[in-house]
């Protein structure tokens, strides 16, 4: 029963071929004790499972790739078949049945292509288009309805008026000639050996061209008469020469001799004869241009691959000549390069693969030396994304016989693993064998962890020479690196094997583990040391710029200040010497107090400026007790500079020189005019009311700085 359901599932193969591609998958569950009748049916069922109405054919799809291969064959037949059947009429009666079959099964086939591309998918932004109402829409409306349509064309009812002896009236299946062209266009993106395939394409349009001339070249030879010259068909009443094969095949090669311009053609004799010849050998030039160029792509393709694939032997050999190498190791170079060319050692991956993206980068190395890497003990149970990465790392390299990968004491760069080959590890007097290493195994793998306590370091341990030709895939020790910083916790499993492995050896200190400790305490002490010193830095500038700040304007200021001290001139009357000097002194400390208060109050509007942008500017972040100093310091500033004016005042050196420098300006000017008691009483008002001023400012500058201070405060408590 099984065996009946099988064969009625798989009667026809492009049925389940469509059924697979698109039909719905139904599960087939089951339990044991089915019947088998139940089975067949559920099995016929499946037949029914695809809507033909919402079928929708994916053009990236392997069905629609096998349905282009097999177009071929209907394409060529008809492009074949037409003219040979027209041209050579014996043939085409002879086998007239046979050819009637394959021309209504070609036709069928066109009409089943017509229903594939109307549900034929296409790509819209990157989204495949399954919608059949706009699929036929859009190939109602392109050129390629229109082909299909005219290959289908029923011309075979001219039969009827030009005889079944006609073929020729089957002309319009010829224009189905672009989907032989996008089928072969499939096929060479796809064989695994395109430039074999472009050659083959090459041969078959050639086939084509030449088998079309020498059906014309018979035409001709009919229409002319056979046997009436030595150019055309030799007569057919020589036997040699009646059968059909050797009809066609003497054509051929007739044909074949004009477009490759090979051998000796008799002279056409007739003016039809002349014309063919012409338009022979012009498409003769043209095939011959085709056939030189595309043989010579594909050589040079063929080339390209080879210097991809192997290292440029040539520019080598001209560098050791140039250079004077020595025999022996030109020799050497000589049996590498052949040993790469000979077993097809492929050393450039990587700009192989250059063109590919990422992923599929990482697919092809995955695939490739993922089996490998994953052998050596020191990657196993890593993770998964780990070893993606480091399998795009593997550098695969070559040694020749007797050649040292790694020599004891070297500094190790890059661990090793064997992927095929025999290596041995020798003495330092080379001939000594202690181990050989063969298939799978790796060495070098501690030399590029960097685990501390290594007693030997970075330095190999072993001398390692191969013994025959070697692969190896080598591991760079910053590939590791930069790989393992992305995955710590992989970073700490392989130091923890490594240590393992260097403790089984007696390799690995004890102090090794306290001593990376330690370093990590001091060099976190060592880290947090340094940025506080920088914010300290940075404190210190700020409060040394505010305080070259500060001194500046304070210095600009009192030299301002001075300088309208000593530009004020008061213009006093003077009666007698004495009282003319004394109201001169006390004019003197009135305008000296005026004067202070004037410079009091501005200093007292600079001082509130200078702490309101100390308080809102960049340095936000100076402490509280820089705040209070810097404040405190202007304020001592203030008075010193305040006490100075008074002390100046009272000197009675200042005192006298500014009488002096009255004296002489009043008696430039002459005698004043009022009377020497009403100036004295004048100069002893004006000298109470400036010292009075000078209070009322000291005491006004010292109260806002008060209220400075506490403003500050309270921000600092704030923040």
């Amino acid at each position: 029963m099984d065996k009946t359901s099988d064969v009625s599932i798989g009667g026809n193969q492009w049925q389940r071929l469509l059924r697979w591609q698109r039909g719905k998958k139904v599960s087939e569950e089951g339990k044991d004790g089915v019947k088998d009748e139940e089975k067949r049916n559920t099995n016929l069922d499946l037949k029914w499972e695809v809507n033909w109405k919402e079928w929708v054919v994916d053009p990236a799809e392997h069905f629609y790739y096998v349905w282009l291969q097999v177009m071929i064959f209907p394409v060529i037949y008809n492009w074949v078949i037409i003219i040979l059947r027209t041209c050579f009429t014996t043939i085409a009666l002879s086998y007239l049945p046979v050819w009637l079959t394959l021309d209504y099964l070609a036709d069928l086939m066109y009409l089943v292509d017509m229903i594939i591309t109307v549900h034929t998918g296409y790509l819209d932004q990157g989204i495949l288009i399954k919608d059949v109402t706009q699929l036929r829409k859009r190939y109602l409306h392109s050129k390629s309805f229109l082909r299909d349509l005219v290959s289908l064309l029923p011309t075979d009812f001219l039969y009827l008026v030009f005889g079944i002896q006609a073929p020729l009236v089957r002309i319009n299946r010829l224009v189905r000639i672009p989907r032989l062209n996008e089928a072969l266009d499939r096929m060479e993106t796809r064989t695994s050996y395109p430039n074999t395939f472009r050659i083959s394409k090459l041969m078959i349009y050639i086939f084509v061209l030449i088998h079309w001339n020498a059906c014309l070249y018979f035409a001709l030879s009919s229409y002319i008469g056979f046997g009436s010259d030595r150019w055309v068909y030799p007569n057919m009443t020589n036997p040699a020469f009646a059968s059909m094969r050797r009809q066609y095949f003497y054509c051929f090669w007739f044909s074949a001799q004009i477009f490759t311009t090979v051998g000796d053609t008799p002279l056409p004799k007739r003016e039809e004869e002349y014309l063919f010849m012409i338009a022979d050998l012009l498409i003769a030039v043209l095939v011959f241009a085709s056939i030189v160029g595309n043989v010579g792509n594909v050589i040079t393709s063929l080339r390209d691959r080879d210097n991809v694939f192997f290292p440029n032997h040539e520019l080598v050999k001209a560098y050791l000549r140039s250079h004077h190498i020595s025999k022996e190791l030109r020799q050497r170079i000589d049996s590498w390069y052949q040993h790469l060319h000979i077993n097809k050692k492929i050393m450039r991956e990587n700009e192989i693969l250059q063109q590919l993206p990422v992923h599929l980068r990482t697919e092809i190395a995955v695939s490739v030396h993922l089996p490998t890497l994953s052998k050596v003990t020191i990657f196993q149970r890593c993770e998964k994304s780990l070893l993606e990465e480091l399998v795009l790392k593997l550098t695969p390299q070559v040694f020749s016989p007797g050649e040292y990968v790694c020599r004891k004491g070297d500094v190790g760069h890059e661990m090793y693993i064997i992927r095929e080959g025999k290596l041995a590890v020798v003495a330092d007097d080379g001939v000594t064998e202690f181990a050989v290493l063969t298939e799978s195994n790796f060495f070098g793998e501690i030399s590029i962890l960097n685990i501390k306590g290594n007693k030997s370091g970075n330095r190999r341990t072993a001398n390692i020479r191969s013994i025959g030709y070697s692969d190896l895939f080598s591991l760079s020790k910053e590939d590791l690196t930069d790989v393992l910083s992305e995955f710590p916790a992989a970073k700490r499993h392989l130091e923890e094997k490594g240590r393992q492995i260097l403790t089984k050896m007696g390799m690995l200190e004890e102090s090794g583990e306290r001593e990376e400790g330690e370093a990590e305490k001091v060099e976190t002490k060592i880290g947090i040391l340094e940025s506080k010193l920088e914010i300290l830095q940075t404190k210190l500038a700020r409060l040394m710029s505010e305080l070259e700040s500060s001194s500046r304007k304070m210095q600009a200021r009192v030299e301002q200040l001075e300088w309208e001290v000593a530009a004020v001139e008061p213009q006093l009357p003077e009666d007698e010497e004495g009282e003319r000097e004394k109201g001169r002194g006390e004019g003197v400390g009135g305008e000296v107090g005026w004067e202070r208060e004037e410079a009091e109050g501005e200093a007292d509007e600079g001082l509130d400026t200078k702490v309101k942008k100390q308080g809102q500017g960049e340095d936000g972040d100076v402490t509280k007790e820089g705040d209070g100093e810097s404040t405190k310091s202007i304020k001592e500033d203030v008075e010193r500079m305040l006490e100075g004016d008074k002390c100046g005042l009272k000197d009675p050196e200042y005192r006298e020189k500014i009488k002096e420098d009255s004296g002489e300006k009043n008696r430039e000017k002459g005698p004043g005019k009022g009377d020497g008691a009403e100036i004295e009483h004048e100069d002893e008002k004006e000298q109470k009311s400036g010292e009075r001023a000078s209070e009322e400012g000291r005491e006004k500058v010292e109260e806002d700085l008060e209220n400075i201070e506490r403003e500050q405060k309270d921000e600092g408590q704030k923040k």
